[in-house]
């Protein structure tokens, strides 16, 4: 297998954490459960945080700069677990520290190939379709063009990080977990976003517990149902 597979991927990222961007993985997964998803997370870690468990460190800088593993279990309380519980068929956490995600990205690439190993061994073909992959990530937008990126906004929370605010206007649809106001669409008072991004971009309305709404419906279908056009 070459380094040309072209993926079909779907990017999922927010502003802040607690939002809701792991459930809005789940609920793509869920949605189109026969997809046969590898599904991911990415976590950057900050200053005297090893990337190799998530733990405190004494580890140098470029030491311990980045891990990934696969998830073996759907109950183990991490995100990629519920990815699993969701019927991804595979799912990975990539952690890398803070500013070397470019370090991560050779752990992906070699993780994909293996998982595509393993797909085209259980069809029995060896000119088949790359499986879809669908990732919780800001950063990965610095790297590739997705098939498709969600941007997940909650109204009521004021932290807004700078990779997001950068990646808005790349969102092909805007999940928010809460209604804006007339007033905060035509100036949204703590975001300092352009106010034509909220009237331009799609934008739906999914409260925590709700179904996927059926615009993110049809714009997965469409990825689905395509070639992959993105390399990794």
């Amino acid at each position: 297998m070459s380094d040309e597979t072209r993926w079909r991927v779907i990017v999922v990222g927010g502003h802040t954490r607690s939002i809701g961007k792991t459930q809005l993985v789940c609920d793509v997964i869920g949605a189109f459960a026969g997809a046969g998803w590898i599904a991911g997370k990415i976590t950057q870690y900050g200053h005297g945080v090893c990337a190799q468990n998530g733990e405190d460190c004494d580890c140098a800088p470029d030491e311990h700069v980045c891990a990934i593993e696969w998830e073996k279990s759907s109950d183990s309380g991490t995100d990629s677990a519920r990815f699993l519980a969701a019927g991804a068929k595979r799912s990975f956490w990539l952690r890398t520290k803070q500013g070397f995600l470019a370090e991560g990205l050779p752990l992906l690439r070699e993780a994909l190939r293996e998982a595509l190993r393993e797909a085209l061994r259980e069809s029995c073909a060896a000119g088949g379709e790359a499986p879809p992959i669908i990732i919780e990530s800001n950063s990965l937008l610095q790297f590739l063009k997705p098939s498709l990126y969600f941007a997940v906004v909650d109204p009521g929370k004021e932290d807004f990080k700078d990779s997001a605010r950068a990646a808005l206007d790349r969102a092909d649809a805007i999940v928010l977990r809460g209604e804006f106001s007339d007033a905060e669409r035509a100036e949204p008072p703590w975001m300092r976003l352009p106010a034509k991004l909220l009237r331009e971009k799609p934008s739906v309305v999914q409260r925590e517990g709700e179904g996927l709404p059926e615009v993110l419906q049809v714009l997965v279908g469409r990825v689905l149902e395509g070639a992959g056009s993105v390399r990794v």
